[in-house]
């Protein structure tokens, strides 16, 4: 599975983190327990966000956390921070892979993360 190896950082917290890079996922995913190290408070979050699939169940709120992959500049990433504890952090389309390009070597079992090119 391609984890990726991260840092999230929220008000002056930040934890090291691995996110699944899921390109079949619209959204980022935030484990509860992971938004809960970051410091985020559950009441504070109001926006509410459905999930599908298997999360469906689950009830999420939209928060918004710095992420720094490797040495490349921070960027902020929108999460679905979700109440399931059973579930990987998710790197999915929105927004992980419009800041990101990845290019997936599956034959090699390898893949490679570039920030997306300014114009």
């Amino acid at each position: 599975m391609p984890y990726l190896p991260l840092t999230l950082s929220f008000n002056n917290q930040s934890l090291n983190a691995e996110g699944l890079l899921d390109t079949g996922s619209s959204v980022n995913v935030l484990p509860y327990q992971l938004g809960l190290q970051l410091g985020l408070i559950w009441e504070n979050e109001t926006i509410s966000v459905l999930l599908t699939g298997n999360l469906a169940r689950f009830e999420a709120r939209a928060v918004i956390v710095d992420a720094q992959v490797g040495l490349f500049p921070i960027v902020s990433l929108g999460f679905a921070w979700t109440q399931a504890t059973d579930v990987p952090l998710i790197l999915g389309q929105a927004n992980f892979f419009f800041e990101f390009n990845v290019c997936f070597v599956r034959a090699l079992s390898e893949f490679e993360v570039c920030p997306k090119q300014v114009e």
